[in-house]
């Protein structure tokens, strides 16, 4: 295929900087292809910034990032009309949002109507200020973070805004191995004179590919089956949505040419389940004690029968 050597470029040019990581490098690139967006979780200090800043360097697209704040509005995120004196008209100064990578600090502490400023973005893929609609850059990605809930100044993502992530994807902190070799390289990390080895158009063709990607009805059954069996897992208060079902299938494809095929298998929708699923689960309030989202899921793949080649 075509945009294999694409992949390979950049997996390797952001390795160059982020030590370890593959899956979560594998997962950005499965976003990016799939156009969907995530919601990274982990602690402080593991590369979330780096890793994003140099996945953008590498596709040579625009990275913005974005802290948020308890008083951070709308409009420091989407941008405002401003009044142009010398020619007595309005013109849009553009937010951060107008970028191809976004990553978005601390999620949940802007406020609920902040929050909501990115809902119409990731759905949509455009932007509604003083009533006309400003379509976005492509490739369009959002990766935000956020602290756990109960912190001081913070404000929980609602269902509805958690369910537009496509993906959640844990960052970890390295093995003692990683950290050995971050620390051998870590001047030539802070160096950080990454080298674009694609480009917007290389990463639209790729979207444009994965639509094509071969989903066989087995494997769509296998996707229902694995859905269809977390709807009936005791310990969840409520299953995924039929969303969760269309991400997992978009998800897989994508994976599936970021692996170098033109047809998914079963083993592409596994990779990809955990990272789509685990935030569309609400575990019982019993359950919390005893099983984690992951455990639920991992249970879900073990006992839904495979498809036979």
């Amino acid at each position: 295929m075509s945009h294999n050597n694409t992949i390979e470029k950049i997996v390797s040019e952001v390795q160059k900087y982020v030590v370890g990581k593959q899956q979560v490098i594998e997962m950005m690139l499965t976003a990016m292809i799939s156009e969907g967006h995530i919601l990274l979780e982990g602690p402080p200090g593991t590369a979330k910034t780096l890793t994003a800043k140099t996945f953008s360097k590498a596709i040579g697209g625009n990275f913005k990032r974005v802290q948020m704040t308890p008083d951070t509005l709308p409009a420091d995120i989407l941008g405002t009309m401003v009044y142009n004196m010398k020619e007595s008209t309005f013109y849009l100064k553009k937010g951060p949002i107008f970028s191809n990578i976004i990553l978005v600090d601390e999620l949940n502490r802007a406020p609920p109507k902040t929050q909501a400023a990115f809902i119409e973005v990731m759905q949509e893929k455009q932007v509604t200020i003083e009533g006309t609609t400003y379509p976005l850059e492509r490739p369009f990605l959002i990766l935000a973070t956020q602290i756990p809930y109960g912190a001081a100044g913070t404000y929980p993502l609602t269902e509805v805004q958690v369910d537009r992530f496509a993906f959640k994807i844990k960052i970890n902190h390295p093995t003692p191995e990683e950290e050995m070799h971050i620390l051998e390289k870590v001047d030539y990390i802070e160096a950080w004179q990454v080298n674009q080895v694609a480009n917007a158009s290389d990463i639209i063709k790729m979207v444009e590919e994965a639509k094509k990607v071969y989903v066989s009805e087995a494997v769509r059954k296998y996707i229902v089956d694995l859905i269809t069996s977390l709807r009936n897992n005791n310990s969840l208060l409520e299953g995924p949505s039929t969303r969760a079902s269309i991400w997992t299938m978009k998800a897989s494809r994508a994976y599936a040419l970021v692996r170098g095929r033109d047809y998914v298998i079963p083993d592409d929708v596994k990779a990809v389940a955990p990272h789509v699923l685990r935030h569309r689960l609400q575990l019982r309030k019993e359950a919390f004690e005893e099983v984690s989202e992951d455990e639920v899921i991992e249970e879900a793949i073990a006992t839904t029968p495979v498809p036979k080649r």
